[in-house]
């Protein structure tokens, strides 16, 4: 298994529950506040690459991207949605978990598990 990291966000309870598995099986993790500490757009790029759901899945589509007056069919394709999450973190879908060359989102948190 290569290095393990967290996309976080302490608010969110599946990020917190995802946290909690890891935790529970003493997996070593790196945590990543992305909202602390958002990713560039080649890290979100490389995510994206990496990332075993589809690319659009790592867009959330709640109040916030209603907010904004965005379109979900604007976001198909990993081009767009890194320059969206460049611009507006708070719309990335977590938690995320990374393990080595292979991602997933965590939603149920027990998708992790399937990295590990």
């Amino acid at each position: 298994m290569g290095p393990v990291q967290l996309f976080f966000n302490p608010h969110c309870s599946k990020a917190r529950s995802a946290r909690s598995l890891l935790d529970e099986r003493g997996v070593d993790y790196e945590l990543v506040e992305y909202l602390k500490n958002p990713p560039s757009r080649d890290q979100i790029e490389h995510l994206l690459a990496i990332l075993e759901d589809p690319p659009e899945k790592l867009v959330r589509k709640d109040n916030r991207f209603k907010e904004l007056g965005l379109d979900p069919s604007d976001y198909n394709d990993r081009g767009a949605i890194a320059a969206l999450l460049v611009e507006h973190p708070e719309l990335m879908e977590r938690p995320v978990v990374v393990v080595g060359d292979r991602a997933v989102i965590g939603r149920p948190p027990e998708r992790v598990l399937e990295l590990l």
